[in-house]
């Protein structure tokens, strides 16, 4: 049996990542999982805890090469920092936009974050999915 079919733009370093990453989609924070939660309702097409590289990003959008990271307070840490500024110029070195939320905004406020995230993106507002009936008029 061959492995798994990959995503489309995710660029793959092993099967290890892979592993890894199946494993932390399984345990997510409570700050991602509520992000997720909003993303998805949103109609927002994110994947989560996405191998990429020598990295695992929370959640990326490969239509809009658009990477959303949530950062707690961990990320203040000056090691915590440079690691997260060397992972960010790996990535946007790939044509990739990093853009960050913290666990206070995505665990507090999730449903505010995809607005927030295209708008930083200089993406437009999502609308929810049409009726497959169409209409829609009140």
């Amino acid at each position: 049996m061959g492995a798994p079919p990959r995503a489309p733009g995710a660029l793959h370093e092993s099967d290890r990542a892979d592993a890894t990453a199946r494993r932390m989609r399984r345990a997510l924070t409570y700050a991602e999982e509520r992000l997720w939660k909003a993303l998805r309702n949103s109609g927002l097409h994110f994947r989560r805890q996405a191998p990429f590289g020598p990295y695992i990003v929370d959640f990326v959008w490969h239509a809009h090469r658009l990477i959303v990271e949530v950062d707690g307070g961990v990320h203040a840490l000056p090691q915590v920092a440079a690691a997260d500024k060397q992972r960010d110029a790996w990535l946007t070195g790939r044509g990739y936009r990093v853009i960050g939320v913290s666990n206070g905004d995505a665990a507090g406020n999730p449903y505010a974050a995809p607005d927030r995230i295209l708008a930083a993106a200089g993406l437009g507002t999502p609308t929810p999915n049409p009726s497959p009936q169409g209409g829609g008029e009140l």
